[in-house]
């Protein structure tokens, strides 16, 4: 019987510092690596957001050494999923993919408290995207924690 091939996800936003950084650590971190996981951005910043690092290291994610990549049509004609996060008419469309737009906050600019929600608020479109594809739920200790909560 031939492999089931792993779904595969592209995240994009404008400068792939921060959402879609966020977004595709949180895709890997959840599904263990049983996903295809890429993020990039239409104008890449220099360097990931120091607030979204901060804030997925609260929760044991490591993006430090991330590098913000500019986004390919080649990275959406290999994806399955592709996630936009504000880059609007920048990112390219191809037939027989699917598009999802999440309409998140920008955390450029701005504090550690924001930029947490943020966080949460992605995790949570992540978990629900992981229900879409078919990929098993988080278990219930990942999935009831929240970036700023004790551990």
């Amino acid at each position: 019987m031939a492999a089931v091939p792993r779904a595969s996800v592209l995240f994009v936003c404008v400068h792939n510092a921060g959402r879609s950084q966020m977004a595709a650590a949180w895709l890997d971190h959840l599904t263990q690596g049983s996903v295809e996981v890429r993020s990039a951005g239409t104008l890449p910043a220099d360097r990931v957001n120091s607030h979204a690092v901060a804030a997925m290291a609260e929760m044991g994610i490591d993006l430090e050494g991330l590098t913000p990549r500019v986004l390919t049509p080649e990275m959406v004609k290999s994806s399955d999923y592709v996630i936009t996060m504000g880059c609007g008419d920048a990112c390219p469309v191809f037939p027989g993919k699917h598009y999802r737009d999440w309409p998140l906050e920008d955390p450029a600019g701005q504090g550690l408290d924001v930029v947490r929600r943020i966080c949460n608020e992605i995790k949570g479109l992540v978990e629900n995207l992981i229900t879409e594809i078919g990929q098993s739920s988080p278990p219930t200790s990942i999935s009831e924690h929240r970036v700023g909560d004790a551990m």
